[in-house]
């Protein structure tokens, strides 16, 4: 804050030196300008600020949001006569509620999918409630017919990403399993424990 307020100063300050010192323009004409500068400053860094901030939400509000956004499409699906498209945002609100438990389960996984929550969830609620907007209107213009094919064909293909984000954040957890196992095997080796003695001393129980 203090620094925002420092720079907004020096913003000020310019645009009030330069039209006095150097152009000759009078004491309080000057002023206004760095008045005007300084507010303008504020008013700039201020925008930043609060931008930084909704990219930058808390954990627990990021899932509560999205948690929101998921049952907006469920909502939306429930007022749609296209099966395609009920079918899609079914199965997109399936798919999101999986993402979202994995990401309450382990939060470290969320950075690698931040457009989803950032970007990818919300503006697929804002389509699908367009869609339903203009379907329940019986909209027949040209424009309302293409943007309803259009809505179509990105809603179906949400449906095959967000799939493709769920596999993402299970992508580590098996690589991860997969090297443990390989791991288990290798001391199994190294220990004189090969799969062959384990199968013969299973038949072996079985046999007594």
């Amino acid at each position: 804050m203090r620094n925002k307020s420092i720079f907004s100063a020096l913003i000020g300050t310019v645009f009030f030196a330069v039209p006095y010192l150097t152009l000759s323009v009078e004491f309080f004409p000057s002023l206004l300008i760095g008045s005007a500068a300084f507010v303008a400053g504020e008013l700039v860094l201020s925008k930043d600020k609060t931008k930084e901030r909704k990219t930058n939400l808390p954990f627990y509000q990021v899932v509560d949001n999205a948690q929101d956004d998921n049952k907006q499409i469920l909502e939306v699906s429930k007022h749609i006569e296209d099966e395609n498209i009920i079918k899609a945002l079914k199965s997109i609100n399936q798919t999101t509620s999986r993402i979202i438990n994995k990401v309450k389960k382990t939060p470290s996984k969320k950075k690698k999918i931040d457009n989803f929550f950032d970007y990818y969830l919300p503006v697929t609620v804002k389509i699908a409630k367009k869609y339903e907007e203009i379907e329940n209107q019986k909209l027949t213009s040209a424009d309302s017919k293409k943007f309803m094919d259009s809505a179509k064909k990105m809603i179906i293909e949400a449906d095959e990403a967000f799939k493709k984000i769920l596999s993402k954040i299970y992508q580590s957890d098996i690589i991860d399993a997969d090297a443990e196992m390989k791991v288990f095997n290798t001391m199994l080796e190294s220990d004189g424990i090969n799969k062959n003695y384990i199968l013969n001393k299973s038949k072996e129980s079985e046999d007594e």
